[in-house]
């Protein structure tokens, strides 16, 4: 019992991972740092909800509603919301006005709820709409280019597209990285050596900035439910 996660990875250029979730006897999780924003739409006592995430710069604890069912989608790092500050999303979220089962308000205008299978049409509809946007260069770097510019512009049109540097979406992709060897078994001195961590207790400040958990709970699954699907690998 505690959070089902199950995730997926998506040919749209715009999602990192569509997930969903239900929760089954537990009221909090350990919440973890992430590089995304994200839609999520989840359903309770036949109350339908609509939240943006922001992304996360450490761990937490947050309440979980219990038997409630979630739809999420993350989008790809360097993809913001027209009508939202990617700053002012950092380690928050919004609450969405006016959700149905059917229907939710973003940007001045109604959408239909998606479900697990419905993301990519609801996203292709909010960039046809320019509510979604992106900043070329951010996806240029991503794909490992190197633009142009200056590096004081890159690095200014990076937190201006994500609300993080460059180096915070390193270390929060590579302790989130590092969670997910451990959890699968791998040694820590593997993981140590094989994300350039300068030595153990390097990774283990990691992991309690980002992820809330020690190896030894990471690889015993120990710690109580937590916001991040180890045990459910991401499919295609």
């Amino acid at each position: 019992m505690g959070l089902l996660f199950e995730a997926r990875e998506s040919g749209s250029p715009w999602i990192d991972t569509v997930w969903t979730c239900t929760s089954e006897q537990v009221t909090e999780m350990t919440s973890v740092a992430g590089v995304s924003w994200g839609l999520v739409f989840w359903r309770h006592e036949g109350r339908a909800h609509a939240t943006v995430t922001g992304p996360g710069t450490r761990s937490g604890t947050a309440p979980v509603p219990q038997g409630a069912s979630f739809v999420g989608v993350e989008f790809a790092v360097g993809t913001s919301l027209r009508c939202a500050s990617m700053a002012a999303l950092v380690d928050g979220g919004v609450e969405l006005p006016d959700a149905t089962r059917r229907t939710f308000r973003l940007d001045g205008a109604r959408w239909e709820t998606p479900g697990p299978d419905d993301v990519e049409a609801l996203v292709e509809r909010l960039v046809r709409a320019e509510a979604v946007v992106r900043d070329p260069l951010v996806a240029e770097v991503r794909r490992g280019g190197r633009p142009e510019v200056t590096a004081r512009t890159l690095e200014r049109r990076f937190q201006a597209a994500t609300g993080l540097t460059q180096g915070a979406v390193r270390q929060i992709e590579r302790a989130r990285s590092a969670a997910a060897l451990l959890a699968s078994g791998v040694p820590v001195g593997d993981v140590v050596f094989a994300l350039d961590y300068f030595d153990a207790p390097h990774l283990a400040h990691a992991l309690r900035r980002y992820i809330g958990r020690t190896a030894r709970q990471l690889r015993e699954g120990a710690g109580g439910a937590i916001g991040l699907g180890l045990d459910q690998p991401a499919t295609s």
